[in-house]
């Protein structure tokens, strides 16, 4: 399993102070990329224990609770489901409270229909999923946590998903 990098103190992602985490490779390869290098499946670090528990451990570094943003290249890819999975259900388990934001070039629709058992667990464990390819056409510098106007931001919760932040 491969990673490109990791953000321990981001603010730029989403709201409030946050861990960033980015998978290595990615199938959509959308035109002007905010992270081509994250394309290639061969690239990037290796993924250890070791990196999943510092991702861990910078979660509530300095007794500041982050939330936790997982992006890629691909995170929701056959390739990266795996580790996106680990990496989610550790998170709920040490540190139940942080929220967890994903951005994935998939739509959240295809995903619940693809019904893989480790993306519905993913989902579940989902406090918002930014979705959607990246449209250099649609590109817009002035929305909140997505790069083109045909991304959305969906709040994730049990019962519902409830679309915000449309522009």
């Amino acid at each position: 399993m491969r990673y490109s990098g990791i953000i321990k103190n981001d603010i730029a992602s989403a709201p409030g102070l946050c861990t960033t985490f980015f998978t290595q490779g990615c199938p959509h390869k959308c035109l002007n990329c905010h992270n081509p290098e994250t394309w290639s499946f061969t690239g990037g670090k290796e993924f250890t224990t070791d990196v999943l528990d510092d991702i861990i451990q910078s979660l509530n570094a300095q007794g500041i609770q982050r939330n936790f943003c997982l992006m890629g290249g691909e995170p929701l890819c056959d390739e990266n489901i795996f580790l996106s999975y680990l990496i989610v259900t550790t998170i709920k388990q040490k540190s139940p409270n942080t929220k967890i934001y994903i951005w994935t070039g998939y739509v959240y629709e295809d995903l619940v229909k693809k019904s893989n058992a480790k993306i519905d667990k993913i989902l579940s464990l989902t406090d918002y999923l930014i979705d959607g390819p990246y449209v250099d056409s649609l590109r817009d510098v002035t929305l909140e946590m997505k790069g083109s106007s045909n991304q959305r931001v969906l709040q994730l919760n049990i019962d519902n998903v409830k679309k915000i932040w449309y522009n």
